[in-house]
């Protein structure tokens, strides 16, 4: 009765036998393992080419850091507004006299203007039929001033005397002393607002002024347009 059981165990037995036989068979036939070295190789060389690609996209994300920079250079231009200056405006100079060759003339207020620039092509026409260069800028000083006109002196700074001067001109010194500068920026018609605040001026510094005053035309009279004129206007202190 004991030998199915003997016989059971003998098989139980060999079973370990029998396994290491198969694995030994399996072991003797795994030979052919020796090619999976080979297939690591494959799997190598495409691994390492993927991982180039994002590299590129890497870049694209860095470009657009750098218009930022940019961007923040437009905030520079407040720095110019500082630049602005006002003009002068009641400082005290001295004036200089200067060699001048002088035209005399009067004038009605409605045409002030036009009997100035008269004037000035007057002296300028003879500077130019002998060659004489202006030595600065033309002048122009009232003398006298009422409700219908006034009286004035057209004046170019010469370093030579002209020759031929008409009956109306003459040669001599510009104005000098002591006096209050002023700047006018447009056409003449608009020189009643610029007097006018000439006049507050004295009035709150309690200024006395000589009967006269001087425009210094800073632009060319004859050359510029009237809206464009710049005129520095003095007026002499006692």
């Amino acid at each position: 009765m004991n030998c199915p059981r003997l016989v059971r165990l003998a098989m139980v037995a060999l079973i370990p036998a029998a396994i290491s036989l198969a694995i030994a068979s399996v072991q003797a036939q795994t030979p052919p393992a020796a090619n999976p070295p080979a297939t690591p190789a494959p799997a190598a060389t495409p691994a390492p080419a993927p991982a180039a690609p994002p590299a590129p996209a890497a870049s694209p994300s860095a470009a657009p850091s750098t218009p930022p920079a940019a961007a923040e250079t437009p905030a520079a231009p407040p720095a110019v507004a500082p630049v602005q200056t006002a003009d002068p405006f009641g400082d005290q100079i001295t004036l200089t006299p200067k060699t001048v060759v002088i035209i005399r003339g009067n004038a009605s207020w409605d045409s002030a203007f036009d009997t100035l620039i008269d004037s000035f092509k007057s002296l300028s026409a003879l500077l130019d039929k002998q060659g004489i260069k202006p030595a600065g800028n033309s002048m122009i000083v009232y003398t006298s001033t009422d409700d219908a006109g006034f009286t004035f002196l057209a004046e170019i700074p010469v370093e030579q005397d002209p020759k031929n001067l008409t009956k109306d001109m003459s040669m001599g010194k510009s104005p000098d002393g002591k006096a209050l500068k002023f700047v006018h920026r447009g056409s003449y018609d608009n020189m009643d607002n610029t007097y006018e605040a000439i006049t507050n001026h004295l009035d709150d510094k309690k200024l006395e002024a000589k009967d006269t005053f001087i425009e210094e035309y800073i632009t060319d009279p004859l050359k510029t347009a009237e809206d464009k004129l710049v005129i520095n206007v003095y007026v002499p202190l006692k």
